[in-house]
């Protein structure tokens, strides 16, 4: 009896194990129906304090050979130490390439306020994507302004979430996320451009919808246009720049 027993209870504990072993396959085989395997996305290297090795550098310190002055020909900002910063009265500059969806990485600084600006008048520059769409640069560092025109913000357009600002001096950085419109065969929108900003780590613009080419005077309107440069504005402040790339997307 004893002897039945046991083979009894062996033959019970195998077939529970492979009822439990085919219901585990069953639920394999339906997880399986919603995985991807392709196509597989490509390797990135990350390293520590540089770029990602699918950025293409816009500045790295060297020159200033992927720009050039906005009505052509060289541009004429400074280079000394690494550092890119604005010549006054030289004007814009801009990518030699153009540029659609993006990711941006710039760094950069504010003057010291030893003039005593206030308001719009301290440390003013932008980043305009696409030529068009401003992304604020200012010292925002103890300086009442308009809120859509403080830094980080999508200028005259959506004030920032927070004020991230470091002080004047101080490096900071935006790390820019641009989705560029869509326009039609006969020049109609399909969809607006949207654009999220970190400044110096912190989420400010979170999928904004711009309105528009940035105006100072007036109220924006889309007009059809294609890939287009970066540029870097001129707004007579010596504002610096550093470690610039960008990841088309």
């Amino acid at each position: 009896m004893e002897t039945t027993f046991i083979i009894a209870a062996g033959i019970a504990l195998t077939s529970t194990a492979a009822i439990a072993q085919e219901a585990r396959e069953e639920r394999v085989a339906k997880s399986a129906v919603t995985e991807i395997w392709e196509p597989i996305p490509e390797t990135v290297q990350t390293p520590e304090g540089a770029p990602p090795s699918d950025a293409v550098v816009l500045f790295d310190g060297s020159n200033l050979d992927a720009w050039e002055a906005k009505e052509g020909g060289a541009a004429e900002w400074l280079v000394e130490d690494g550092v890119m910063s604005v010549a006054r009265g030289k004007g814009d500059i801009r990518t030699k390439d153009s540029f659609c969806d993006v990711q941006l990485h710039v760094e950069w600084r504010s003057p010291a306020n030893d003039q005593g600006h206030d308001g719009q008048d301290r440390g003013n520059s932008g980043v305009f994507l696409q030529e068009r769409y401003e992304v604020q640069v200012l010292d925002g560092s103890d300086n009442p302004t308009y809120v859509n025109g403080q830094p980080a913000s999508i200028y005259k357009q959506h004030p920032p979430l927070v004020n991230a600002s470091r002080a004047p001096m101080e490096w900071q950085s935006y790390d820019i996320i641009f989705q560029a419109p869509i326009f039609g065969d006969e020049g109609d929108l399909r969809r607006p451009a949207y654009v999220t900003v970190l400044h110096n780590g912190v989420v400010v613009q979170n999928h904004a919808q711009i309105q528009g080419p940035t105006e100072w005077i007036g109220y924006p309107a889309y007009q059809a246009h294609d890939c287009a440069p970066i540029s870097l504005q001129d707004h007579d402040a010596d504002v610096s720049y550093r470690n610039i790339w960008v990841r088309p997307m």
